[in-house]
């Protein structure tokens, strides 16, 4: 699995961070750094929820 971040969309917001800290990486304005990141296996759940939880829907998954 792939997330991959619409930094169009992005606003900052730190929910994807909030949920899964190791995955999903902000600049000092609170916006994502992550451009695109493989999600490990066992850490599918968390991309999940942390995309879900994007009140922007910046973060898009691909399998």
């Amino acid at each position: 699995m792939r997330a991959i971040v619409d930094h169009d969309r992005c606003e900052g917001h730190g929910r994807c961070f909030a949920v899964a800290p190791d995955l999903f990486d902000l600049d000092d304005d609170g916006y994502s750094v992550v451009d695109e990141i493989t999600v490990p296996e066992g850490r599918h759940d968390d991309a999940r929820e942390a995309a879900s939880s994007c009140p922007r829907a910046a973060i898009r998954l691909v399998d």
